[in-house]
């Protein structure tokens, strides 16, 4: 309230210091509300980085999944054969764009309501539950992002240095990824020769 008006929430000032700041309703019963920014990530099986973006407010996670797909097809001229999220992604048109993209294995767990038995059967299979621990392993990456690549703190202002940021981190991950494959591929040669 300012003056005895409401203020819209798209038009408040969450830190004088970061104008560019969001508040982000998590759901979480211990920080149920954050500020900062939501970043959309992912990942390949090799642990690169293949896409991420800075979020602008509290987008839901579902409205992510066409614009990403697309993405990953621009850049490696094909579907991923792989999709897995958590289940904020989840909806009936989510798993229509993957399918109609030609993504082989969709592991997006439907969120609350009924299952059908069909859904509850694919959501115990092994290939289900397989593509869900591919995709637990972004919050290990998210977490060196944070402790190893710079992430936990940005020390630069401005939304558009923030980006920046967000983007070196992301290149630190994939340039040390990248040195690690080299290098267990180098130490599996001289092991042969």
């Amino acid at each position: 309230m300012l003056f005895g008006e409401q203020v819209a929430t798209d038009e408040k000032i969450y830190s004088i210091f970061e104008p560019h700041t969001d508040l982000i309703k998590r759901g979480k019963v211990r920080t149920p509300v954050e500020f900062g920014h939501k970043v959309f990530l992912a990942e390949s099986a090799e642990g690169l980085i293949t896409q991420y973006e800075v979020l602008k407010g509290n987008p839901p996670d579902e409205v992510h999944v066409a614009s990403s797909l697309q993405r990953h097809r621009q850049a490696f001229g094909r579907a991923p054969q792989l999709y897995g999220s958590d289940r904020g992604f989840f909806s009936e048109q989510n798993l229509a764009s993957c399918k109609h993209a030609g993504v082989k294995v969709v592991c997006i767990p439907q969120r609350g309501g009924k299952r059908t038995g069909r859904r509850e059967a694919y959501e115990k299979s092994v290939v289900f539950k397989n593509g869900q621990r591919f995709r637990a392993g972004i919050e290990g990456r998210i977490s060196v992002l944070f402790r190893g690549r710079g992430m936990k703190r940005c020390l630069a202002e401005g939304r558009d240095r923030f980006e920046l940021w967000v983007g070196a981190a992301v290149l630190a991950n994939n340039l040390m990824r990248i040195a690690a494959m080299l290098m267990a591929g180098s130490s599996r040669r001289r092991k042969a020769a």
